[in-house]
């Protein structure tokens, strides 16, 4: 897959240094991926939820963090909306991303 962009991880990194490794560990496993549908990105984490409008919603390090990414399968294109902590997570409106 194509991920647009690396930089909000290293910016969310910065604020949350060990969150750095389990973020680069999606990253890595995103960039080699080939997903055809929400199927495909199950085998890969199994927590990840759909949440409409091609937006997906991935726990990471055991929902220390939540990362929002579109999807867009036909280009194979996975676009960075969001990257934050539940309690920011909390106050998120999806009509945004």
């Amino acid at each position: 897959m194509v991920i647009i962009s690396h930089k909000a991880i290293r910016e969310f990194a910065e604020r949350f240094p060990k969150l750095l490794v389990p973020l680069e560990r999606w990253y890595s496993v995103t960039l080699q991926a080939d997903w055809k549908g929400f199927n495909d990105i199950k085998k890969y984490f199994n927590s990840v939820d759909s949440v409409g409008d091609g937006l997906f919603v991935f726990n990471i390090k055991g929902n220390d963090c939540r990362l929002i990414c579109r999807i867009i399968f036909r280009t194979r294109t996975v676009f960075i909306r969001f990257i934050g902590t539940h309690s920011e997570y909390d106050l998120l409106d999806f009509t945004t991303l």
